[in-house]
């Protein structure tokens, strides 16, 4: 379920209220390097993942 305009303000500004304007960048910051290594981390799931397969693909050809 997306969320509207207004729920995305809403929580904005709850945050705002309990962190504090010069808490949010750093917070912001932290998330966004957590979202990035956590798609990295994903996505080499998905590669070894992606190599498992093709070997044994391989190797049931080959036999």
């Amino acid at each position: 379920m997306p969320l509207s305009a207004g729920s995305i303000v809403l929580i904005a500004l709850v945050a705002l209220l309990i962190f504090g304007p010069k808490k949010l960048p750093e917070l912001g910051k932290a998330a966004g390097n957590t979202l990035r290594e956590f798609k990295a981390a994903t996505k080499g799931l998905a590669d070894d993942d992606d190599d498992d397969t093709s070997k044994k693909k391989t190797t049931r050809q080959d036999s």
